[in-house]
């Protein structure tokens, strides 16, 4: 569905920290660190992901309404997502994990945000 998803970042340490530990759980391996530009990718067979200094010089700022979700292999697997990421600088958002009902299929969520504020999901479907 998508080539790439890219985020701004304000401190590229904390987000190359915040980001190999919950992509760790997902098994990603650590960014490439692309230092001339600012930037750090990770790369799975499904996608890339990055995040980047803002190129204009600005702060980066996350989207009000904007979720980005990742998609795990087990209920199990989005919690040890989420706790990586409260214990490498995210913060809990939304309800906590768990299973939604959506009447015609259920999804189990979790829910943080990154160091700079973007807010992420991992996401299991439930049969």
């Amino acid at each position: 569905m998508f080539s790439h998803i890219m985020v701004g970042t304000n401190d590229l340490d904390a987000s190359k920290a915040f980001y190999d530990a919950v992509f760790a759980t997902l098994g990603v391996q650590p960014g490439r660190v692309d230092n001339e530009k600012g930037r750090v990718f990770w790369m799975s067979p499904t996608g890339m992901f990055g995040v980047t200094r803002p190129i204009n010089g600005e702060s980066a700022c996350h989207a009000n309404g904007g979720t980005i979700g990742f998609a795990t292999n087990s209920p199990e697997q989005a919690d040890q997502w989420h706790a990586a990421g409260l214990a490498h600088g995210g913060s809990a958002c939304e309800d906590p994990p768990g299973v939604r009902d959506m009447g015609a299929f259920k999804l189990y969520l979790a829910y943080l945000r990154d160091p700079d504020g973007n807010k992420l999901c991992a996401m299991y479907r439930m049969s």
